[in-house]
C-alpha cells in the first residue's frame, strides 16, 4: 500500500470488531508515527495506549458521568459561520443517516454519541496530551503526529477513529493516564479492526472541490 492509497481509505471508523490488537504492533505504530513533523523537534506530544482492563475502567468511570466534565477548549468555535456551519451539519445528517436516526430523535441521537466514550467497540484507546503552555503550533504538531498514526495503521489493516469528545473528560483522564500537572488531554483514538459489516462504517464524508479551498499561481499546467 502507497501513502495515496492509505489517504484514500482513512476514514473515521465508528464500529470495530472486539479482536485485541498486539501490543507490538501499537508500539510499532506509534514509534514510526513519532517520525512525524515537529517544529523545532519539540516533539510536544505524550502518547498513553490502553487496552483490556485500564482501557475497561476507564469505559467505566465514563459511564458513570455522562455528561462528562468541563473541557479545557473547544472543539469547535461558537457560533460556527458559513460554510462551515453547513459543513459540520452536512456530516451529521450523512452520518445519522447511515443508522436510520431522523434528527427528530434526539434520544437515538445522544445514544449514538455515548458510543464514543466505549471507543465503538474498538479495543485499544490511545489518548493525546501537551503542556499547557505550548501554542497553536505545538497542537498541530500533534495533529500530524495523529495523521501519521491513522496512516501507518491502514497501513496494517487497522482502522481508527479520532476523538475531540476526550476532551469532555480532562479530570477523568488526567486520573487515569496520570498526567503531569501541566498537561492536558488534547484527544482520543479508537484504533482495532473495522466491523465491515456495520452500516455506519459506509460513511464517506463529502470534500469540497479543489476550487473552493485551492489556488494555484504561476504554474504553466495548472
Amino acid at each position: 500500500m502507497n501513502v495515496s492509497q492509505a489517504v484514500a481509505a482513512r476514514i473515521s471508523v465508528r464500529a470495530f470488531r472486539p479482536d485485541a490488537v498486539s501490543g507490538a504492533i501499537v508500539r510499532e505504530i506509534l514509534e514510526a508515527a513519532s517520525r512525524a513533523p515537529s517544529g523545532g523537534n519539540l516533539q510536544p506530544w505524550r502518547v498513553h495506549a490502553l487496552a483490556g482492563a485500564p482501557l475497561e475502567a476507564l469505559k467505566a468511570r465514563v459511564r458513570e458521568a455522562p455528561f462528562g466534565e468541563t473541557p479545557e477548549y473547544d472543539v469547535y468555535p461558537a457560533n460556527l459561520w458559513e460554510p462551515l456551519r453547513t459543513r459540520r451539519y452536512q456530516c451529521g445528517e450523512d452520518l445519522y443517516a447511515t443508522i436510520g436516526i431522523p434528527r427528530e430523535d434526539k434520544a437515538a441521537r445522544l445514544t449514538q454519541l455515548a458510543k464514543n466514550g466505549e471507543l465503538f467497540g474498538a479495543p485499544v484507546g490511545l489518548f493525546f496530551s501537551l503542556d499547557r503552555k505550548v501554542g497553536p503550533p505545538q497542537w498541530s504538531d500533534v495533529g500530524m503526529l495523529m495523521q501519521t498514526v491513522m496512516l501507518l495503521a491502514v497501513e496494517r489493516g487497522l482502522a481508527t477513529c479520532a476523538q475531540e469528545y476526550w476532551a469532555r473528560y480532562p479530570q477523568t483522564l488526567a486520573d487515569v493516564l496520570d498526567l503531569p500537572e501541566d498537561h492536558m488531554i488534547f484527544s482520543g483514538m479508537a484504533l482495532g479492526y473495522a466491523d465491515e459489516t456495520a452500516p455506519i462504517n459506509t460513511l464517506r464524508t463529502r470534500r469540497d472541490p479543489f476550487e473552493v479551498w485551492g489556488q494555484m499561481l504561476g504554474f504553466d499546467d495548472a
